[in-house]
């Protein structure tokens, strides 16, 4: 019995027929509605200007997208499958103690499980910070918070620690 195969020869066309599909299906190549928050004050806006300029180009294996309209409070990755947006006025979330959080890289990060009616998912919103910090993430791609990892490594370095008065 013989172990030798013969090789097994694709038409290159079928392939490239699906790699091209395949390319034009990627998250990163969307763009995603996101509602800017309204114009924080000066400082809150230095630190999101500061922050838009070290944001990833990926987070979670997902490229970074255009925003609709285009705004340096807001960012995206994988279309809208994780939306930014900074300097969003103090959440009243904050002043319940009864709030979930988690902290990566030192930023500490409300927790909050979005329902169903609103698309599920989750919402984290930095705390102990200049400039408060909103992620979403849709349902797909909230399976733990490591998509934080990054952004939370930008965040500490671009946003300071202390309670914003916004």
């Amino acid at each position: 019995m013989s172990l030798h195969r013969r090789p097994v020869r694709v038409s290159a066309l079928p392939v490239l027929v699906a790699v091209l599909a395949l390319a034009g299906c990627t998250p990163g190549d969307s763009e995603a509605r996101v509602d800017p928050p309204p114009t924080p004050p000066t400082d809150v806006a230095g630190f999101c200007a500061a922050l838009h300029k070290e944001l990833p180009e990926t987070v979670a294996g997902l490229a970074r997208a255009r925003t609709a309209p285009e705004s340096g409070l807001t960012a995206a990755w994988g279309g809208s499958a994780i939306v930014l947006r900074c300097g969003i006025p103090k959440p009243p979330e904050m002043a319940d103690p009864k709030q979930e959080g988690v902290e990566v890289n030192g930023v500490r990060w409300l927790l909050e499980k979005l329902p169903d009616s609103a698309g599920g998912g989750f919402r984290f919103i930095t705390g102990m910070r200049l400039a408060y910090t909103e992620v979403r993430v849709d349902k797909e791609h909230a399976t733990d918070a490591g998509m934080l990892v990054g952004l939370s490594a930008v965040v500490a370095k671009t946003v300071p620690e202390g309670i914003s008065s916004y």
